[in-house]
């Protein structure tokens, strides 16, 4: 039996994140890579995988609410914003450390996902993302604005995080710091879609009328799901502005939201392993159409200017096409691709 197929005998089993042998093997591994990989690369790189990392704890919170709930938001880089701010008041104004920091960051954003959050009652779909729209130029005008907390223009130099006399003053100890409070999360996050929490935002998305008529509080797990969705934005914008040592309101612009949107859609809506997928693909492909770019300016110099100015317009045709041709995203090719070897040589 056990060759012919994945089964499962207990509702323990059943729920379990890791279901086979082959899976915990393949996900200790990869993460034991993750945890040598800053003693065999160049500094370049880290500080690209580690970007990545502080992406894949945005996009995931940003998942949990238009993935897994149905809410459309367009201000998730004003709210990586928000934390980057909070952290960085806290730990460079205050004077507190970065344990502090980081949590505040969440917690406040989370209460700034709330007041923001509240017109979901009555507002859905291209409504709603008007709303959140707002929500990303209202924060960026207050970042810019409210000069006293948030430096204004100038913009605030963040400290690095320590223990005692160890400062974390080099990207490959920081590397660390991003990498365990990113899997931490990403796991926590994997767990509450299993929990009635969850399930209630399932049922909000799917359909909102049958959930209501079973009970389910449409504006308490709304209001909720913006909570989470920013505590998550908050966490990744604080650990965003101390990898950068520096702060300021140009970091958080339309264009972050717009970004963060893009990489839940290719990795694939309403999945955990899907924002991890998108923050890659979305990370990634930047720099290599830089490199293509570069090498087609230094092979062919008549056409540096065009390469270049090509450049963003491959990077939104890639996203289209992509976008055509795999609308459910990556992980939902992932997923079929191991149904066909699973079931080969009879995958038809």
């Amino acid at each position: 039996m056990h060759f012919c197929g994945d089964y499962r005998t207990s509702y323990q089993k059943d729920m379990e994140i890791l279901q086979t042998p082959v899976t915990k093997i393949f996900v200790t591994a990869f993460f034991l890579c993750l945890l040598a990989w800053p003693l065999v690369v160049k500094s370049e790189y880290l500080w690209i995988t580690m970007q990545i990392i502080i992406a894949v704890i945005g996009a995931v919170g940003l998942n949990i609410l238009t993935g897994f709930t149905g809410q459309i938001s367009l201000g998730q880089g004003a709210f990586l914003g928000v934390g980057a701010y909070t952290s960085a008041y806290i730990t460079a104004k205050m004077g507190l450390p970065f344990w502090v920091g980081v949590p505040a960051a969440g917690v406040v954003t989370a209460m700034a996902g709330m007041i923001f959050g509240v017109p979901s009652l009555r507002l859905k779909g291209l409504y709603l993302a008007i709303a959140t729209l707002a929500s990303q130029f209202i924060l960026e005008w207050v970042f810019l604005r409210w000069e006293p907390v948030t430096g204004g223009s100038y913009g605030i130099v963040v400290p690095r995080p320590s223990i005692g006399g160890y400062v974390f003053d080099t990207d490959r100890s920081f590397y660390y710091i991003v990498l365990i409070i990113a899997a931490v999360m990403v796991l926590f996050a994997a767990n509450l879609m299993r929990t009635r929490t969850g399930r209630a935002f399932m049922a909000v998305r799917d359909h909102y009328i049958s959930a209501e008529i079973m009970g389910i509080n449409l504006f308490k797990y709304r209001i909720l799901s913006f909570a989470v969705s920013s505590f998550y934005a908050g966490v990744a914008g604080a650990l965003y502005g101390h990898s950068l040592r520096y702060v300021s309101s140009e970091q958080f612009n339309i264009g972050v939201s717009i970004t963060y949107l893009a990489m839940i859609i290719i990795g694939g809506l309403g999945s955990i392993l899907g924002s991890i997928y998108g923050a890659v693909f979305m990370m990634l492909l930047p720099k290599l159409l830089t490199v293509v770019t570069t090498n087609l300016s230094a092979s062919f110099p008549g056409i540096a200017e065009v390469a270049i100015a090509l450049e963003q317009g491959v990077f939104g045709a890639i996203i289209i096409l992509f976008l055509v041709f795999e609308p459910d995203g990556l992980a939902h090719r992932w997923k079929m691709i191991k149904a066909y070897w699973k079931l080969y040589p009879f995958s038809y």
